[in-house]
């Protein structure tokens, strides 16, 4: 029997049920009984390739006994797509993330939210959506899926129980996954994959989210180490975009990245980024102590020594310290942030800055501001000429000065009618400098 399977898209969604699932669960236990002397080297990131073959011959046999069974019984034998799925479904629920591992394994797969273990939603790459089959046999084997990922995977082991029911967590390929229970009816966990892990500028060019004089701009702002700050609303793709930006930072320069969840993934690309280290926030530990929020990791990697510091994602009160990175020598840093506007960014970090520890007043923060942001870079999505969703950057805003209530900026780059940035007011002589600087031809073309 051959049991490779290409991807959950090749086999196709009317064959996962929950007869299917259940099966898979029972072969999965003949697999771990088979391996039971070999019980640690199950573990996904030190099963070694013979261990793992031999787990896929005890999944043969498995399913060749329940086939010789039916037989006897007189039943059909399963389909054979059914058979090697369910194959392929026990490996997975032993080495990896079990049903859940099918869409995170399919390059076509873009988002996977569960509402239960019964009802998954997946969304493709082309902006079509899926209710698929189960992706466990019931809620407590959803859980304990997500459970043991918790302990599995990031840089320390993190709880989902009754007492910690939310998770936020990268997987080995990248993708993030976030999950609750108990404050909802039902187990509710969340996927995003990240398609384009390691991508330049020039690949969001062709892929229709800028054009080549924003991409030429973005790219010297980046040499010319100016502070950006990336924003938008959800599934925009301000993380994407992050990694294109860092991926124009010199290869000698010293990163560090921090997040509440790992997911930008620099430093999993050491011929792109050789001296990088990622840092990720901590929850508290059974005894309530331990935690060590985003905050904290930006004062310390004020002490590592950082040529840039890059914040994941802005969230609350990490703003000030980052703001005082930005303006205190680390030059050339980013981050994101949610805003519905590149205008609405100023009134974002405001509001997160009066609810900080400091609560800095509104004159306060928008010295700050000026102080440590050179251009914020806001997203958008829109229907593409397919129907399908298609991310783009919308604007860009020069911090020019703060004017007591007030953030003075020029929208440099502005949205066109179809809403795509093109170029709009003209530059402050400090950016023109700076820009024309690392190579790019600031002086000519503006309005």
């Amino acid at each position: 029997m051959n049991t490779q399977v290409a991807s959950v898209s090749t086999v196709g969604h009317d064959l996962l049920d929950r007869e299917l699932v259940e099966l898979a669960s029972s072969v999965r236990t003949e697999i771990a009984r088979g391996l039971s002397s070999d019980a640690a080297a199950i573990e996904p990131h030190v099963a070694s390739r013979p261990v793992r073959e031999r787990a896929r011959r005890l999944a043969e046999q498995a399913l060749d006994s329940r086939a010789a069974e039916r037989v006897v019984s007189g039943e059909p034998p399963l389909h054979r797509a059914r058979e090697e799925l369910s194959a392929r479904l026990a490996l997975d629920m032993l080495f990896g993330m079990g049903v859940l591992q099918l869409f995170i394994d399919d390059p076509l797969v873009e988002n996977v939210d569960v509402n239960g273990f019964e009802r998954a939603f997946v969304t493709y790459a082309d902006g079509r959506k899926e209710l698929v089959g189960p992706v466990a046999c019931s809620d407590e084997d959803l859980i304990a899926t997500i459970r043991t990922a918790a302990g599995r995977f990031g840089l320390s082991e993190r709880r989902f129980d009754a007492a910690q029911p939310e998770l936020d967590l990268r997987l080995p390929d990248g993708s993030r996954l976030s999950a609750v229970m108990s404050v909802t009816d039902r187990p509710v966990v969340d996927i995003r994959r990240h398609r384009l892990a390691d991508l330049e500028l020039s690949s969001l060019v062709e892929l229709g989210a800028l054009d080549g004089d924003l991409a030429s701009f973005l790219a010297a702002a980046v040499r010319a180490k100016r502070n950006i700050l990336v924003s938008g609303s959800m599934n925009t793709g301000k993380t994407t975009l992050l990694r294109a930006l860092a991926a124009e930072i010199p290869g000698e320069e010293r990163i560090v990245t921090i997040e509440q969840a790992l997911e930008l993934g620099l430093d999993r690309q050491p011929e792109r980024h050789p001296d990088c280290v990622a840092m990720e926030a901590r929850l508290a530990n059974t005894e309530g102590t331990g935690a060590i929020g985003m905050a904290q990791l930006v004062r310390r990697s004020l002490r590592m020594n950082a040529s840039r510091v890059i914040v994941g994602e802005v969230l609350g009160d990490e703003i000030i310290p980052m703001l005082n990175a930005m303006s205190q020598g680390r030059s050339g840093s980013m981050g994101t942030i949610h805003a519905d506007s590149s205008a609405g960014v100023f009134r974002r970090i405001a509001a997160y800055a009066v609810q900080a520890q400091e609560r800095l007043p509104l004159e306060a923060t928008n010295l700050l501001i000026a102080g440590a942001i050179h251009f914020v870079v806001h997203l958008e999505s829109s229907a593409g000429t397919s129907g399908r969703r298609v991310r783009h950057i919308a604007s860009v805003r020069e911090v020019v000065d703060a004017e007591g209530q007030l953030v003075v900026s020029n929208e440099i780059w502005r949205p066109d009618a179809g809403g795509r940035a093109v170029r709009g007011a003209p530059m402050t002589e400090r950016s023109i400098v700076a820009l024309s600087e690392a190579g790019y031809s600031a002086r000519a073309g503006w309005r």
